[in-house]
């Protein structure tokens, strides 16, 4: 029967849905396939990748000499293997397990004293109506982790040092002054406050983009609802930023005993030994200072170990609380 023109404008045709074989059409593809559908991509990414296999996994070969009495002149071919006997050594070596500790203590300073500055900072940035405010204001913050450590190291020595600006008013006034850059005692405490300054701004960055992933609609419904801002916050911000707060929670610990190689050797000889020793500055003088690079590689092997560990296990617990971690289940 032929359609009767009443003057109606017929509805639009609603879009066909794919069909399960365009759906999986992908999946079917080749490796070759994908990598010819996904070229731009890997072309992008292609730089990263090379420098990632010369300078991180290219030097892995090195870890070799850990189980070598390695000799520079005899190469590895020609260094005799000599087994555990490098790892025998550095468990009995007192001086190897005081430079654990000290990572351990740093790392745990840091890590509560820290990692909290940068989610507090995003929350009170993002409170800010005004957008040049906010923008300023994160432009400042952030510009010190473009600055390399002997940069922040002078800036402190020239802030807190000896002949600093704060000792020299004190001076001026006949004030007590204070030691803070050759304190044995608060050292854990300055290179936190370091940290900080350089690097607070880089995670600014990244919890201001989990908050700008919050969907504005559930602060209008929790607002119609009587919730004030604390109430808001609680429910609704902390838990849209959950999910990247552990995951740079979980990469935090994996990263717990590499704290800061260049950070620490500049500030060994004013503080001491025995306060600046890190797992990384231990390496260091004992194995390639000391030309022993066998002994500095069993060092770095035994570091790389616990921290894999760390992050497996820190992962984990990531799952257990029901998020995805570095990598989902």
């Amino acid at each position: 029967m032929a359609a009767i023109d009443d003057g109606v404008a017929a509805p639009p045709a609603l879009p066909s849905q794919p069909s399960a074989k365009a759906a999986s059409g992908s999946r079917g593809l080749t490796w070759w396939g994908r990598l010819k559908r996904d070229r731009t991509l890997v072309i992008m990414t292609l730089p990263a990748v090379i420098l990632l296999a010369v300078f991180s996994y290219g030097p892995m070969f090195g870890l070799f000499t850990a189980f070598q009495a390695y000799d520079i002149y005899n190469g590895f071919t020609g260094s005799p293997f000599v087994g555990l006997d490098q790892f025998q050594r550095l468990f009995s070596d007192p001086l190897f397990w005081h430079s654990m500790e000290n990572t351990l203590v740093l790392s745990a300073v840091q890590l509560v004293l820290y990692f909290p500055i940068p989610i507090l900072l995003a929350l009170l940035l993002n409170s800010i109506m005004s957008t040049k405010v906010r923008s300023f204001v994160q432009a400042i913050v952030y510009l010190p982790h473009f600055f390399g450590w002997v940069l922040v190291v002078t800036v402190f020595q020239e802030m807190l040092g000896g002949a600093g600006v704060l000792n020299t008013f004190l001076r001026q006034h006949d004030m007590a002054t204070w030691d803070i850059m050759t304190n044995p005692d608060t050292f854990k405490y300055l290179v936190t406050a370091q940290a900080v300054w350089k690097e607070a701004g880089w995670g600014i960055v990244i919890f201001l983009a989990a908050l700008a992933a919050i969907d504005t609609s559930l602060y209008e419904a929790a607002a119609a609802d009587g919730a004030n801002r604390w109430r808001r916050l609680w429910h609704i911000t902390l838990p849209g930023m959950r999910g990247v707060i552990i995951l740079l929670l979980v990469l935090r610990l994996g990263n717990a005993l590499s704290i800061g190689f260049e950070q620490f050797i500049l500030q060994r000889q004013a503080v001491g030994r025995d306060a600046a020793e890190v797992l990384d500055t231990f390496s260091y003088y004992y194995g390639v200072v000391g030309n022993n690079f066998s002994y500095g590689t069993a060092a770095g092997l035994f570091k790389g170990i616990i921290s894999v560990v760390l992050l497996l296990a820190a992962n984990k617990v990531a799952h257990m609380f029901g998020e995805d971690g570095f990598y989902r289940r």
